[in-house]
């Protein structure tokens, strides 16, 4: 049997960790790994037109799957390009081991062609960042990566100069048995003591979940029903909490809608349920505030604590649910209930206006007839922006599906990308990408990944010709738009020539029928749809100076809110409050 050489260790030990497949652009620094993938049955190189997809679609597959996977490049600028997806990566806690290759090892240090530090480069957005100088470091080092990248929920870089790559493996070398799996966590009986007192002494008691409830909501729904809690989340708490939830009060924050402002500021005991919710401006001080979290890094950093709780959310909740005393007093629920169901009435009522009939058309409306057609089971990706608006209010979480985006990093043209990570998990799956148009052109170039790896993702593309979000905030700040136009061509022609579906859309009563026709493409599809770019949305609380800002920018726009199918939850939830 040959001797193996430090890449094909390399490649070897990332199968064992479940990686199946890495994702970059090939270049002369990477080539020994690349050949080694090439000659591994186990994993699958995925090429790419740039980096920065790779990264974004390595943290997308991790986020689908819950586990670890792998995107490489190139010494110098190909490795740089890593850097956003990454980032993005990192921030959602997405298990990542990113391969940097680098010039060769001789002219480190002498400001040889391409020379970096990646080493350095990549410290803030890893949890671990090392450089392979000498095969003796293998494998140890890149299963110390591996460690890092699973059991702290994030990315870990490993430097590798190409010429090192190429060289024998040390012949002893030891390989340890891989963790690929998290424990959960119990918090100390002292604290599960405090919540409890906390949460019986209080009659008013909200809940704000995020992501940190992921596998948690029979839990979480138990415990409100026993606390008679209204229940608020985070965009990333959406798709865990807001499906068979009575307690919705929906969404707090810049894209909010609901009440979940008001049952955060109207309680006397709010606690925070696995979220590292970053708008501290939409968090009360006033009120008593106990926060629950897996990681104790995050606690306590967005507003001032009563009570910190470090453990895993479902096991925490497993400890308090038999032990707090079941609350019979629903007054504070019922009536954050009818504040809910009241506030979604009036944004509903100003969008249900003619808006079939509209031109352009209502990017709402596109939202709303795309929760209503897409599979109880499809995975939506949808950029920064304007898009995430839509998502947020419109795409209706079941259980089933995903809705994934750049929600804590908030990069741009990162919906493209994260489908094709999602759908190479599961080609049979339906994965939606909803893009805006300026994110789409921004990494235009990887539609020809789709095409070229026969990926059935379909793109929706809210095409405004403008940069909504960013007229937005010019506006909130009292400033004219300005630089905030695109000139965009016919992207379903784009699209068709490409050797894709494509088809364009600019009225209402085509939309239905073109995604209808999209879905049941076999390959990848484009829909492009021309809406309206004075469709902005705006915050459920306004403070005065934003009101201002609205006030000295003299435009026609169209303020809607709109909230699709959670109206009816709402209702339904309304009906179920009972009557004096």
């Amino acid at each position: 049997m040959a001797k193996q050489n430090v890449a094909e260790q390399f490649v070897d030990i990332l199968a064992r960790a479940g990686v199946r497949r890495m994702y970059g652009v090939v270049g002369d620094s990477l080539n020994p790994v690349v050949d080694a993938v090439r000659r591994n049955a186990a994993i699958d190189w995925v090429h790419v037109r740039h980096e920065e997809v790779a990264a974004f679609a390595a943290g997308a597959e991790a986020q689908i799957t819950g586990k670890l996977t792998a995107c490489a490049g190139s010494c110098g600028p190909g490795n740089l390009h890593l850097i956003n997806g990454l980032y993005d990566a990192h921030r959602s806690m997405a298990p990542v081991l990113a391969l940097a290759s680098h010039i060769p090892s001789s002219e480190i240090g002498l400001s040889y062609f391409q020379a970096t530090h990646p080493e350095r480069l990549f410290e803030e957005c890893s949890h671990y960042s090392e450089m392979i100088s000498n095969p003796q470091q293998m494998p140890r080092l890149l299963q110390t990566a591996i460690q890092h990248a699973i059991g702290q929920r994030g990315v870990s870089v490993v430097t590798l100069p190409g010429d090192v790559a190429d060289q024998p493996a040390p012949e002893q070398s030891f390989e340890s048995a891989l963790v690929t799996s998290r424990p959960t966590i119990r918090p100390g009986d002292a604290e599960i003591d405090r919540l409890v007192e906390m949460i019986d002494q209080a009659d008013k008691v909200t809940l704000f979940c995020g992501a940190g409830t992921a596998g948690a909501h029979a839990e979480v729904m138990e415990f409100a029903g026993r606390i008679k809690s209204p229940v608020g989340h985070a965009l990333r708490g959406k798709e865990y909490i807001q499906y068979d939830n009575p307690y919705d009060v929906g969404m707090s924050g810049l894209l909010g809608y609901g009440a979940a402002y008001e049952a955060t500021h109207e309680c006397e005991l709010l606690i925070l349920v696995g979220t590292d919710f970053p708008y501290n401006a939409f968090l009360p001080d006033d009120v008593k505030i106990a926060q629950i979290d897996v990681r104790p890094e995050v606690i306590g950093r967005r507003s001032r604590l009563d009570l910190a709780v470090w453990g895993d959310v479902r096991e925490t909740l497993r400890c308090l649910i038999p032990r707090v005393r079941e609350k019979t007093d629903r007054r504070f629920l019922d009536k954050m209930l009818k504040k809910h169901a009241d506030a979604l009435e009036g944004v509903v009522k100003a969008y249900t206006r003619k808006v079939d009939k509209h031109v352009p058309i209502h990017p709402e409306y596109v939202a709303s007839v795309l929760d209503e057609i897409a599979d109880d089971d499809a995975v939506f990706t949808i950029d920064t922006g304007m898009n995430n608006v839509w998502g947020a209010r419109y795409i209706s979480p079941n259980g089933r599906r995903r809705i994934i985006g750049s929600f804590s990093h908030g990069s741009m043209a990162n919906a493209m990308p994260m489908a094709i990570g999602a759908q190479f998990v599961d080609r049979d799956r339906q994965v939606i990408a909803m893009a805006g148009d300026g994110g789409f052109t921004m990494l235009m170039g990887d539609f020809l990944t789709l095409v070229q790896q026969d990926l059935p993702v379909k793109i929706v593309l809210f095409n405004n010709s403008a940069l909504g979000m960013v007229e937005l905030e010019m506006l909130v700040a009292g400033l004219p738009s300005y630089g905030t136009t695109d000139v965009n061509p016919d992207f379903a022609e784009v699209a068709r020539a490409c050797g894709a579906f494509g088809v364009r859309v600019e009225k209402p009563k085509q939309l239905a029928g073109a995604l209808k026709d999209a879905f049941k493409h076999k390959g990848p599809a484009l829909v492009d749809v021309v809406t309206d770019p004075n469709a902005l949305s705006i915050p459920p609380k306004i403070k005065a100076d934003m009101v201002t800002g609205f006030a000295l920018s003299a435009s026609k726009i169209v303020l809607n809110g709109g909230v699709g199918r959670m109206l009816q939850m709402a209702r339904s939830n309304l009906r179920n409050v009972p009557r004096p």
